[in-house]
């Protein structure tokens, strides 16, 4: 092996090489989610042209043979020559990283688009892309592949309208599929026209015979955002309390409504980037609602009932909330722009929703009365779980036993390494018990129904007889107490008989998850184990199906006589002995499980309410809905 080591190994990749060299860098990920990116990156262009006024209509089109168009009425790119470089403005933008407009606030006061790589990287990610621009009466256009021009741009005809039109194909040799998810892609076109009120925006999906159309456009801006997502809630008050104004360039707008429920559904943006990890304008809010809460309880006749102040968990349960912030030169953390960093920007979200929120209660004495008294049954609810929690600890401490009974551990203790098996019924528990490898497999063995904790408050969920034996074993407590670092497997997977009442306790296992451990989830940690449904038995060999296709498949490949065969299918987990679960359900090497993602947080809060909610009409017509798609149901 050589040692030589010079400026000869240095490799310098030019023009959009390293977008192709490490897709990864820029949108994320070679699979779904990465392929999506590549249409919300030129979406962000014509909505950057919405949020400076230029542009109302935007539509994305799903073509066959998996191209993809975005059209706009916005300005268009500018075609003319840049004297810097020497080409056309619409070259730079789509074939030079860190190219575009956005740097410049004359032409954007705000921007989504920060580090002008978003349609170049596009552009070099694709077999072939094509650019039209329509302005003063004429189309221009440019045709690039992999990223580079075929031909300088150049007049192509007359044109009666105005925009820009981007059409491209996802190279196959970059991405694992290049086939879209129309329902994922209209989730986050919902999201930005809601953060757009007037703004029109239309996917349409032309792969279908009979093309299938969303239409998106909401005068309400983020009032209709709060509506759409309490719609299957019974609300504490008709209207959403709406705030707007601004501060030293900064916009703020928000609305807030409380509904009976238990969970916070709170979702920031800036500039129209959903910002997951919060940041300093969402500590703003927090901060502003607290305060402005605890405030009116001093004045009120309710204060009696309360011995300390209210706190921030207190003020957000039954809160959903959506706080829209432009902000003129975001600092954002991270290339995902997760987190909003500017420091001057949580005083002006503090102030505008403080000052707005004491005008709106000023008017509106019920409203603030309502509010008021579920944030002091939250307290209540606080404080009772709190006492449940320290008598936990000290029961705990006294009898020296951390860890539930029903958990048996493995001798590793690197979290990453482990895996925990959360097992429907005692007799699956014994089998796995006996087949896991003990080194890396924990089980956790579950005994009937567990709580469906979207009906309850915290207080119910950390004393359940349920529930507190899988908190204790994940060991990184639940709720606001959670803690990632403490937890104590990095898979957790569930396991539970392919039936209806299986099908049952993994939903109310993944709606404790997603409302008590969220991280994990998000984090990729929750799993859904694949048992199969069939035993197939001939000439002394076995063989397992995991469903009917596949059973009907191993039957007719084989050619076996079907005199001589013998079909088992399964009930449940139970029927399996310890080596038949380790080989179909347990062993890495062999086994089926499916990874919980949490692709569309607003799509999944609506899905969870539905389903598990107080509500019974949403329900009855998402069965009804659905009822047909529905496989292997056990009759």
């Amino acid at each position: 092996m050589s040692s030589t080591y010079s400026a000869q190994n240095i490799q310098v990749l030019k023009g959009l090489e390293a977008v192709r060299k490490r897709p990864g860098m820029y949108i994320g990920t070679t699979g779904i989610d990465g392929l999506h990116h590549l249409v919300f990156e030129v979406v962000d262009n014509s909505i950057d042209e919405a949020m400076q006024g230029y542009c109302d209509t935007i539509l994305v089109v799903l073509e066959g043979n998996d191209v993809v168009r975005v059209e706009d009425n916005g300005r268009g790119i500018p075609v003319d020559i840049h004297h810097g470089e020497g080409v056309s403005a619409l070259e730079l933008v789509m074939t030079r990283l860190h190219a575009g407009g956005k740097f410049d606030k004359n032409s954007y006061k705000v921007s989504g688009g920060l580090h002008g790589v978003g349609v170049s990287v596009v552009n070099a990610l694709s077999e072939w892309c094509e650019a039209f621009v329509h302005v003063e009466g004429k189309i221009y256009t440019q045709r690039y592949r992999i990223g580079i021009p075929d031909a300088p741009t150049h007049e192509a005809g007359t044109s009666d309208r105005r925009g820009t039109v981007i059409r491209f194909k996802a190279d196959t040799s970059i991405f694992e599929t290049t086939t879209y998810n129309f329902d994922a892609l209209s989730n986050r076109l919902r999201e930005l026209a809601f953060l757009n009120k007037g703004l029109k925006i239309t996917i349409r999906d032309e792969r279908l015979s009979t093309p299938k159309v969303h239409d998106f456009k909401f005068d309400g801006g983020v009032k209709s955002f709060v509506e759409y997502l309490n719609e299957n809630k019974t609300v504490l008050y008709k209207e959403p309390i709406f705030i707007e104004g601004s501060r030293d360039g900064v916009e703020v707008e928000c609305a807030i409504q409380y509904n009976d429920g238990y969970n916070e559904i709170m979702f920031s943006f800036v500039n129209d980037i959903n910002t997951r990890e919060g940041g300093t304008h969402l500590v703003g809010f927090k901060s502003a609602l607290t305060r402005t809460l605890n405030e009116y309880l001093k004045k009120s006749k309710q204060a009696k009932k309360l011995e300390e102040s209210l706190s921030g968990d207190d003020v957000r349960e039954g809160l959903t909330a959506v706080l829209s912030t432009k902000v003129p030169n975001p600092q954002f953390e991270g290339q995902t722009k997760g987190k909003l960093g500017n420091s001057e920007v949580k005083g002006i979200v503090e102030s505008l929703v403080n000052e707005q929120m004491e005008l709106y209660l000023d008017q509106h004495p019920d409203v603030i009365g309502n509010i008021l008294e579920k944030s002091i049954l939250a307290a209540k609810a606080r404080i009772a779980a709190r006492q449940a929690r320290d008598a936990t600890r000290r029961k705990n401490a006294m009898d020296n036993a951390g860890l539930p009974g029903k958990l048996a551990d493995c001798s590793e203790k690197d979290p990453a390494l482990c895996e925990l098996f959360i097992v429907e019924g005692d007799s699956a528990g014994g089998s796995a018990k006996m087949g896991r490898n003990r080194q890396f497999q924990a089980i956790l063995s579950l005994f009937g129904k567990m709580l469906n904790v979207e009906k309850t408050r915290i207080e119910k969920v950390v004393t359940n007889e349920k529930l507190q034996p899988i908190i204790a074993s994940i060991g990184a407590s639940c709720g606001n107490k959670f803690d990632i670092a403490k937890i104590r497997y990095h898979k957790i997977i569930i396991m539970a008989d392919a039936d209806v009442d299986g099908s049952h306790i993994r939903t109310l296992l993944l709606t404790f998850f997603y409302r008590y451990m969220t991280e994990l989830i998000e984090r990729g940690y929750v799993y859904l184990a694949m048992p199969p449904l069939y035993k197939i038995s001939y000439e002394k060999r076995t063989f397992y199906a995991y469903d009917d296709e596949e059973k009907d498949r191993l039957l007719v490949e084989s050619g076996r006589d079907p005199e001589k065969v013998a079909i088992q299918r399964y009930k449940g987990l139970g029927e399996m002995n310890p080596d038949q679960l380790w080989d179909t359900t347990m062993d890495p090497a062999q086994r089926n499980i499916i990874q919980i993602h949490l692709d569309d947080a607003v799509e999944a809060e609506r899905i969870f309410t539905t389903l598990m909610g107080e509500v019974v009409q949403p329900r009855r017509e998402f069965i009804e809905e659905n009822a047909l798609l529905v496989a292997n149901l056990d009759v």
